[in-house]
């Protein structure tokens, strides 16, 4: 009895925002070695797209994995090490990649293998923090409580971005690579030790009962486990979902700086600056979706939403291309905020179903879940990042010039988007829009044996209603 009320107290508000701040710390990080280091080697190295485009690809790649370790955390009574280990691999990975970049400008071969030693790490670091992070809010996390712990550990992870990208944008001018160094390491640094500080103490033995020995002897071998998952209709179509968007989500990542600075000649800290644009828009379109499909005011499902946003995405592309029409006179930073925030209403609405799904069909699958999800993300960014800065370099090549090629990546980006709405209207059913007429906590009760989990196949109404 004491296990399973340990249980259904679950994670404060307070333990909530300090997983916030994990991702936080996070972003922090990602989004200087996916966005600044790119522009970087494109522009003020004079490097092919390709190569950034790469090393974000391979580090991606390295993100195959994330089941596996979703599948061995399931097993164990704490999650926090991953956590920890994760960070600090990333953090380590971060400062490399700055170091590797100025190494390029003077021995080129040089610079590519300490960069890919850098990104190794970035990958690892990030498949282990991030999938460890979602399964421990997953088992941690009251049902009545996921979809706006979804809303808010996302929005901070996006206020990482911003406050990264404008405070490095501002120290980052006059420019010089090891001015690139000296700001990634101290990002890196604090981003760590922000994580150690968040999560200390905070996953504590009574807030998950330990799985019986009966349960841990049944466990499934990994492949099986994750054939499970996979042989779940609706988990497959939020797969498949999840790969679509995310690749229209990733494709402009590494080339929107370098369009940036080459049409409308911004600076390495205005185009810095710029991505902060884009991610205080996400920041906008997270919030509006929480407070109209939330707080009360119920206006529009998790579907509606997803769909809304994708469409909205594909337009606001349109408005890329006619800036590269248009050069200097067009409005690129409400271009590019209108983007952001269109983007940050589909995927908080995904979200806010991913982590009401990932409770669903068998008991302790929460980590291959999530793992499964984040591997379809992580594929589909490595694919959708290489393949947009491969693309622009082909197309330029081919005879096109430089706004056309970019245009036109954009424009195939916009119909990806188009087909995500599609999917999205079969991926996220309307049994997950639904508000049940019994309360989440009682809901929450009903469905959480002695053991400390949901039984295998309990549907738990309200799960995502209030992402």
């Amino acid at each position: 009895m004491t296990g399973t009320m340990a249980h259904t107290s679950g994670m404060t508000w307070l333990g909530i925002f300090r997983m916030g701040l994990v991702q936080t710390a996070l972003g922090a990080i990602v989004v200087l070695t996916t966005s600044t280091m790119n522009r970087v080697m494109v522009i003020e190295l004079a490097l092919p797209a390709m190569l950034p485009g790469a090393l974000v690809a391979y580090h991606y790649a390295l993100q195959f994995l994330r089941p596996r370790w979703g599948y061995g955390s399931d097993g164990g009574r704490r999650r926090t090490p991953w956590i920890i280990g994760g960070m600090a691999a990333l953090a380590l990975g971060g400062i490399g990649s700055a170091i590797a970049t100025a190494v390029m400008a003077t021995h080129l071969l040089a610079g590519i293998g300490l960069a890919i030693i850098a990104f190794t790490l970035i990958g690892a670091g990030v498949g282990a923090a991030g999938t460890s992070l979602l399964a421990m809010l997953a088992t941690h996390v009251q049902f009545n409580r996921r979809g706006a712990a979804a809303t808010i550990v996302w929005m901070m992870m996006i206020a990482g971005f911003v406050i990264t990208t404008l405070t490095a944008g501002h120290f980052l001018d006059p420019f010089s690579v090891w001015r690139l160094v000296a700001v990634t390491s101290a990002v890196s640094v604090i981003a760590f030790v922000l994580t150690l500080l968040a999560v200390w103490g905070l996953e504590q033995d009574s807030m998950r009962a330990a799985p019986s020995a009966e349960a841990a002897a049944e466990k499934p071998p990994f492949w099986q486990a994750l054939g499970e998952v996979w042989a779940d209709r609706q988990a497959r179509r939020f797969t498949i979902f999840v790969f679509v968007s995310m690749l229209a989500y990733s494709m402009q990542d590494l080339i929107l700086e370098p369009f940036a600075g080459l049409v409308f000649g911004l600076t390495p800290g205005e185009t810095t600056k710029l991505s902060g644009v884009q991610n205080g828009g996400v920041f906008c379109g997270m919030l509006l979706v929480a407070l109209a499909g939330g707080a009360g005011l119920g206006i529009g499902s998790l579907r509606a939403w997803t769909v809304a946003g994708c469409l909205a995405s594909a337009f606001a592309l349109v408005g890329l291309i006619a800036a590269g029409a248009a050069g200097p006179p067009w409005p690129l930073q409400p271009t590019v905020f209108a983007l952001g925030m269109a983007n940050g209403a589909f995927a908080v609405s995904a979200i806010g179903s991913m982590m009401g799904l990932a409770a669903k069909g068998t008991a302790s699958r929460e980590g291959v879940r999530m793992g499964m999800w984040g591997a379809a993300q992580a594929i589909a960014f490595g694919m959708g990042g290489l393949a947009g800065a491969v693309l622009s370099d082909a197309f330029r090549l081919l005879g096109a010039g430089t706004v056309s090629a970019y245009t036109t990546v954009f424009a195939g980006e916009a119909v990806l988007f188009v087909i995500a709405a599609w999917l999205a209207l079969s991926a996220i059913g309307n049994e997950d829009q639904k508000r049940s007429a019994t309360s989440d906590d009682d809901a929450f009760a009903a469905h959480v044996p002695a053991g400390g989990y949901p039984r295998a196949g309990a549907s738990v109404p309200g799960a995502v209603a209030h992402g």
